[in-house]
């Protein structure tokens, strides 16, 4: 018995010393896997949590990061009438922000500014002109305060009278700003709301995303000014 005990503790102690024997190698992942894997590891470092301080409390977000120097893009309904905006991005730091421009009512866009001590490394814009029903699409955003969140799905309808991607691909609150990737790596939109008739109690698989598209005139003009600064 005794020495059975001893096994057995040795056994754990060899687990916990040795913690990566247990970890999945690439090559122990599925193509798609792999490519999920390759997408997010490639997408994260621009990928930033959004929080500012509003009456009733703190309104939480994500954004990602368009350019170097410190823009970021977000929903303007995560930032709406917020006094004070910090902006944690992938390392950890916190920048407080201000904004620069806000497209608000359907379009539902911001880009704010931030000063950080080094560059910082933008995300890929896509093309929302050119997305398809069914193709693969990963969310990443920060529900619930769980930052740097992925989720996978597929763009499940194109609704053009509203001008929205709508995806399986699991968003929740915090997810707001947060980007719809395809599998390139860019991105093709903006996670804004979900579909939920009992208000807020399910999330049932229907969200939305704003067209990359109709954040491009908008990224034109703060990339101006914020060189320009």
């Amino acid at each position: 018995m005794y020495k059975k005990f001893i096994m057995t503790v040795l056994l754990i102690i060899s687990l916990i010393i040795t913690p990566g024997a247990a970890r999945l190698s690439s090559d122990d992942l599925s193509p798609d896997e792999r490519e999920n894997v390759n997408i997010y590891e490639k997408v994260s470092p621009s990928i930033v949590c959004v929080e500012g301080n509003v009456p009733d409390g703190i309104s939480s977000g994500t954004g990602c990061v368009v350019d170097s120097s410190g823009v970021i893009l977000t929903s303007s309904h995560v930032i709406k009438d917020c006094k004070d905006i910090d902006v944690t991005v992938s390392g950890g730091q916190i920048y407080r922000a201000k904004v620069l421009s806000t497209l608000g009512d359907n379009k539902d866009l911001a880009l704010l500014k931030i000063e950080p001590t080094s560059p910082l490394k933008p995300i890929k814009i896509g093309d929302s002109g050119k997305i398809k029903v069914g193709q693969k699409v990963l969310a990443i955003g920060n529900p619930f305060g769980f930052n740097g969140t992925p989720t996978t799905g597929i763009v499940s309808r194109i609704d053009y009278e509203r001008n929205k991607i709508q995806t399986d691909a699991a968003i929740n609150p915090g997810s707001s700003g947060g980007p719809l990737i395809d599998a390139h790596g860019e991105v093709i939109g903006i996670s804004q709301s979900i579909y939920n008739p009992d208000n807020n109690k399910s999330n049932i698989g229907i969200g939305f995303a704003v067209p990359i598209n109709e954040a491009k005139p908008l990224l034109k003009t703060a990339y101006a000014t914020a060189h320009a600064q």
